[in-house]
């Protein structure tokens, strides 16, 4: 079984198709998906989507391009994260890539969901891009003791990955690994330790060979898997076996679907 820790379900190039998108899934052997929101309006349909469909879990936050100068009420995210189908705060984080002029927005609103996933004792999704020094120090220290993470899509480097693995975070991998010419996520994808790892899509983006450059959705999440496999010259049910587990722990999610 499969399970595609980070999926937009709630997404406009998904959402009309969910039916199909989620036969898709089942029948490429994925069991579990967490929907993830990216500001309110999103973080309320992820929620939604999750009453509808067993297989579906949630994730709520507002993503660092949200913050734009604008005010951000955060207030809701206490409220939505007692629903029992929410499993995150999430996708929060950095990205200096398409935004470097609201920063320091950026880190207050990252520093600040994190507290809330600190009280309410809830893991979190970071987004990082090029960010990866100051993301690992609000992380060190803001990060609770108790507080598990993904970093989600991980693309920083082999070197950094043992920091992000000393502060106990779990690293996903999604479609960018499949690339031919990938080589840094193939570095990566050897280094993790099997214990630590976990697979995802990002759909509807960065769709893994052969669907390159198309509409991604959760059942190509097996590509991931594969390629992986192969990197680390391992079966794909060694995979399959332990990225299903780590997601479950790290959302903590035991058997019976139910949100611990």
């Amino acid at each position: 079984m499969l399970f595609d820790s980070h999926a937009h379900l709630n997404d406009e190039a998904l959402i009309e198709r969910i039916e199909e998108i989620l036969d898709n899934a089942k029948a490429n052997g994925v069991a579990k998906i967490v929907c993830i929101g990216y500001d309110k309006d999103s973080s309320l349909l992820a929620v939604d989507i999750s009453e509808r469909y067993e297989m579906v879990y949630a994730a709520i936050g507002v993503h660092p391009q949200e913050a734009k100068g604008k005010v951000i009420d955060l207030g809701w995210i206490s409220e939505l994260i007692k629903h029992p189908k929410v499993v995150a705060i999430g996708e929060i984080g950095l990205d200096h890539y398409w935004d470097k002029t609201h920063s320091l927005q950026q880190r207050e609103i990252f520093i600040a969901q994190i507290k809330i996933a600190n009280k309410y004792n809830k893991s979190i999704i970071v987004h990082m891009r090029d960010a990866t020094k100051e993301t690992y120090e609000i992380l060190r220290e803001y990060l609770g003791k108790e507080t598990k993470g993904v970093m989600h899509c991980y693309s920083a480097s082999v070197e950094s990955l043992k920091q992000f693995l000393d502060l106990g975070m779990y690293i996903s991998l999604a479609g960018p690994v499949t690339f031919k010419n990938a080589i840094t996520p193939k570095e990566v994808a050897l280094a993790i330790p099997l214990d630590s790892l976990l697979v995802e899509t990002d759909s509807p983006y960065l769709a893994p060979m052969p669907y390159r450059g198309k509409t991604n959705e959760p059942a190509f999440v097996k590509y991931v898997a594969e390629e992986i496999a192969r990197i680390r010259e391992i079966s794909i049910e060694d995979i399959e076996t332990a990225t299903y587990r780590n997601t479950c722990e790290v959302f903590n999610i035991v058997e019976n679907n139910e949100v611990k």
